[in-house]
């Protein structure tokens, strides 16, 4: 079958040399494990067409060959029968061709669907209530003044900073507009965040707006095409995450295994729908159609890549505790994984104005399953067959998840907003936000 299935999202040959574990592995994830017979089906279906199409045009070569022997002997009449067979034969291929392309079509639009296998130490679980929460910083829980139990909304209002009600104007509801400070606190934050990132991440600004193919290759479609913005006209995707361009930066190449670990960082805004939120932490920028975020990604071995984790995590934290923000770290359990992710580390900041624990981060480790899905390889440097890269992505940080917190943390008893001193360079000296 070649290369036929160099496309598939998880790796076909698991399902067919152990489909039990495969079994055991979805109900982890709470997918229905007959989804393993479904694609044993369909893998049976497309190999045994490809089988016969294959079949077919070797019997249509070898009459080639005959032809061109019986003519270069002057046999005519044996000719003329030969390429009649032929003929008839093509028209045989043409269809096995097609039942081919249908059976394999079917097959993977079915490993389109599927999610990522977890990792064995990923914790079982059903949904949100099971995550693990690993750690929190500080160890001890800090306490709060009544002051700083003021939600953002109101106190971004009262500092002229956040103004929602122009925001719904221009783009309706669900769309945030930073006036002054907090415009530039935004900015700051980026750029604070990529000078910390610099010497280890390449710097990248990608294009917003991408293919199909592009939004295939990490697994946000085809499950999830309600949830993001769609240019029609144009076939092309608002990106989600910087993640989604910087997974299809080395889509179809081969790489060096000595040039891994690559490390891409990236300052976008991001586009979600966030259908049926509704009514559920949409006051004020806890959840908006459009954010801007500093991702970390990096492609790896399968070797290189618990490390790679481990530092990714490391990375977002050390950015919280320069911030002097509360946070706690959350291991998800089986259910609450992401579509793409085997095993995924949220980092969540306690915002004491919303009185809310909020994901500022989420360090995901997704195996060969996006590489699968993008074609990316890797020459080992030891020789021998080319191999899949694992991808690792993690937001450092999400800014309207961090721009509240740091909004309610840092209110004054005078109704001021006192910043971090880790942003005094990117602030130009405006360490307090006063009331207007």
């Amino acid at each position: 079958m070649g290369t036929t299935f160099k496309r598939d999202m998880i790796d076909i040959h698991l399902v067919r040399d152990g489909p039990d574990a495969v079994r055991k592995a979805f109900s982890r994830r709470q997918v229905d494990p007959t989804e393993v017979d479904r694609l044993l089906e369909a893998d049976k279906r497309a190999r045994a067409a490809v089988s016969r199409r294959d079949e077919i045009r070797a019997q249509v070569k070898d009459l080639s060959r005959q032809v061109g022997e019986a003519r270069r002997s002057h046999d005519t009449t044996g000719a003329a029968a030969l390429a009649e067979q032929s003929r008839a034969l093509r028209d045989e291929e043409r269809q096995a061709d097609s039942e081919a392309t249908s059976a394999q079509g079917e097959l993977r639009e079915l490993l389109l669907w599927l999610p990522n296998l977890p990792a064995p130490d990923a914790p079982d679980g059903e949904g949100s209530q099971d995550n693990v929460v690993v750690r929190r910083w500080p160890a001890k829980a800090r306490s709060y003044s009544q002051c700083q139990r003021v939600p953002h909304w109101d106190v971004g209002a009262e500092l002229g900073i956040l103004d929602l009600e122009r925001a719904a104007k221009l783009s309706g509801s669900m769309f945030p507009l930073y006036r002054g400070l907090g415009a530039r606190l935004i900015r700051a934050l980026s750029a604070f965040a990529l000078d910390h990132h610099a010497q280890t991440y390449e710097e990248i600004r990608p294009p917003t707006l991408v293919r199909t193919e592009t939004m295939l290759s990490t697994g946000h479609l085809p499950k999830f095409a309600d949830e993001a913005y769609h240019v029609e006209r144009d076939d092309l995707w608002a990106i989600p995450t910087a993640e989604v361009p910087l997974t299809s930066m080395h889509r179809g190449d081969l790489l060096e295994e000595t040039d891994l670990p690559l490390r891409l960082c990236a300052s976008t805004a991001c586009f979600r729908r966030e259908a049926g939120s509704a009514g559920r932490d949409t006051r004020g920028v806890l959840r908006t159609h459009e954010f801007d975020k500093v991702e970390i990604f990096a492609y790896a071995t399968a070797e290189q890549s618990p490390a790679e984790h481990e530092e990714m995590v490391a990375r977002a934290e050390s950015l919280l505790q320069s911030l002097d923000l509360e946070y706690r770290v959350v291991d998800l359990c089986t259910g609450d994984l992401g579509n793409a992710a085997m095993r995924t580390f949220d980092l969540e900041v306690y915002a004491p104005g919303s009185d809310m624990w909020l994901e500022v981060s989420s360090v995901s480790w997704c195996g060969d399953y996006q590489a699968r899905r993008a074609n990316i390889r890797y020459r080992p440097t030891g020789g021998g067959q080319a191999v899949f890269v694992h991808t690792l992505n993690g937001s450092a940080l999400a800014w309207s998840r961090i721009w509240p917190a740091l909004i309610e943390a840092g209110r004054q008893p005078d109704g001021s907003v006192r910043l971090p001193d880790a942003l005094a360079g990117y602030l130009g000296g405006n360490m307090v936000i006063e009331p207007r």
